[in-house]
């Protein structure tokens, strides 16, 4: 084990106050994997028979797919996979990179072989434990129907299962912080679906609401595990992405408006309530969306970036629809 391995260990929550020595016989029999960008460490109902401990990188935790908001983010000094560690069940959850995430991949055995040899080790763990019960961490505890209405009730859409703006307020800032130091532009993109009205006057609102669903989820599905994608109300999504250049961003916002208009999507002709009986006619449509995005700058809040993706929003929507408009650089 190298040096800087051995440093980042000692940060982690299972070896705090914790001499390694004691167990670095036990820690040469485990290994040290990179999980790239994108890539998925652990599918719902998957066996697990490790504990990976967190070097560097960062998870994101998803209680049952990528179409759910994310649940919980975990960094260096995190743990993953104690649960089945203790009760021998499958993971409960979908875990996957946001980033290049280097972990040590510790077998079960070797857990419980440190855990004989250091009742240090043996405290750490429960506390571990007793701090995902204490803040909630569904992947620990229960993926139970009242948690889920629970964290809908604040931060979650009830209609697409995206979050909303509310939650997007929130993250705002914290995630132009993060580029700002990492150096990485960040961009929103402002989709609105063409000609909604239309449709909802045409077919009724409970159609509309099936295109809505439909749209959030073929979104959700193509964006990557660190953009942030919210429902905004109505037919507004809004999309936070860090992003090389402006030209990137256009080309994802180009990859989501193709995505979208793609698929046919199906909905129930009629919107009284009885159109969601087993003998309700099935319509199909093809949806088109419009994007505008914009760079987010220094002083930026949430409201004021999205009123400058509104404006070209408004022009991609005047330029027959299903298009993508850049904002230019604002002073």
């Amino acid at each position: 084990m190298t040096i800087p391995d051995r440093k980042l260990l000692e940060r982690n929550k299972l070896f705090r106050d914790i001499g390694l020595e004691n167990v670095e016989r036990l820690l040469k029999g485990c290994q040290v994997i990179t999980l790239k960008s994108g890539a998925t460490l652990l599918e719902v109902g998957q066996k697990n028979t490790s504990l990976y401990l967190v070097l560097d990188g960062e998870l994101r935790v998803y209680l049952s797919g990528r179409g759910l908001p994310v649940h919980a983010v975990l960094g260096p000094g995190e743990c993953v996979g104690e649960l089945s560690l203790i009760d021998g069940g499958n993971s409960a959850a979908l875990i996957i990179a946001a980033q290049d995430t280097r972990m040590l991949v510790v077998p079960h055995e070797l857990v419980w072989s440190m855990v004989d040899s250091s009742n240090g080790i043996a405290r750490n763990l429960l506390a571990i434990l007793a701090g995902r019960i204490r803040n909630d961490n569904l992947l620990q505890v229960t993926t139970s129907e009242s948690s889920l209405e629970f964290e809908a009730a604040a931060n979650v859409d009830a209609l697409t299962g995206l979050h909303n703006k509310n939650w997007m307020g929130e993250a705002f800032q914290r995630m132009a912080q993060r580029c700002e130091r990492s150096g990485v532009p960040l961009f929103l993109m402002l989709a609105d679906i063409d000609r909604f009205k239309n449709f909802n006057d045409s077919h009724g609102h409970l159609a509309g609401d099936s295109i809505l669903k439909g749209v959030a989820r073929i979104m959700a599905a193509n964006l990557r595990p660190h953009d942030l994608l919210a429902h905004l109300g109505g037919d507004r999504f809004a999309i936070l992405l860090p992003e090389k250049s402006p030209d990137g961003a256009l080309k994802m916002a180009g990859r989501l408006r193709e995505s979208v208009a793609k698929p046919v999507l199906r909905f129930g002709k009629n919107s009284a309530p009885q159109a969601a009986s087993a003998t309700q006619a099935i319509q199909e449509e093809h949806v088109m969306v419009s994007f505008g995005v914009s760079r987010v700058q220094q002083g930026d809040t949430l409201d004021s970036v999205l009123a400058a993706a509104e404006v070209v929003l408004q022009q991609a929507k005047m330029d027959e629809h299903n298009r993508v408009k850049m904002a230019a650089a604002r002073s």
